[in-house]
């Protein structure tokens, strides 16, 4: 009686292995079609390389002076006043920056931690500035980058707008941080009015 209890659960369990098994032997055959794909595929790349290999050998030369112009940089591109402005922002964002840590610092409304803060914040802002002077240079710089004289005004006004957005954010941040020191500032003051008025200074 127990053998004729557990019968249908072995079948059962034989009947789970079976699917499983079928399942496997499918994966198998997707994966078995899978490579074959990808060796076609790869046998397909390599005879267009070679013929693009061939032919490019026969065009280079054609197309050389062209992609030398593209290295050069156009003096019009060099003297493009977005460059001037770029650099004004950066220094705009270095003497301004200064200018307000080291207010903050000497009003003495802000903690250490609130001032490490603000250090951070400034300090992020210089590294970012700094990397968008490094694609200038690197726009700028004859020799390094392929690129139409369009496409380098173009990267240029990019830079520009990138640089401007962190000069409006910095003078946002300073003023939000210069109120804050002021409320600050007001209310100490109004406590050592109530101060004298009730007589409890120290």
């Amino acid at each position: 009686m127990v053998i004729g209890l557990l019968q249908p659960q072995r079948a059962k369990a034989q009947e789970a292995e079976i699917q499983q098994l079928l399942l496997n032997v499918q994966k198998l055959d997707q994966l078995r079609q899978i490579l074959s794909d990808m060796k076609q595929g790869y046998e397909l790349i390599s005879k267009g390389y070679g013929t693009i290999v061939s032919l490019s050998e026969g065009n280079f030369s054609l197309h050389e002076t062209f992609l030398d112009g593209l290295l050069a940089v156009n003096p019009a591109v060099r003297d493009y006043k977005r460059v001037a402005d770029i650099i004004s922002c950066q220094k705009s964002i270095l003497s301004e920056y200064k200018s307000a840590y080291n207010r903050f610092r000497r009003h003495g409304s802000f903690s250490p931690d609130e001032l490490s803060y603000l250090s951070a914040v400034y300090g992020s802002l210089s590294q970012q500035s700094l990397r968008l002077l490094d694609e200038l240079t690197l726009i700028l710089t004859a020799g390094e980058l392929r690129m139409s004289d369009g496409e380098r005004m173009q990267a240029i006004d990019r830079i520009y707008a990138r640089m401007q957005e962190r000069l409006v954010f910095l003078r946002h941040f300073n003023r939000q941080a210069t109120l804050l020191a002021l409320q600050r500032n007001r209310e100490l003051q109004e406590v050592q009015v109530l101060q004298k008025v009730y007589g409890l200074e120290k």
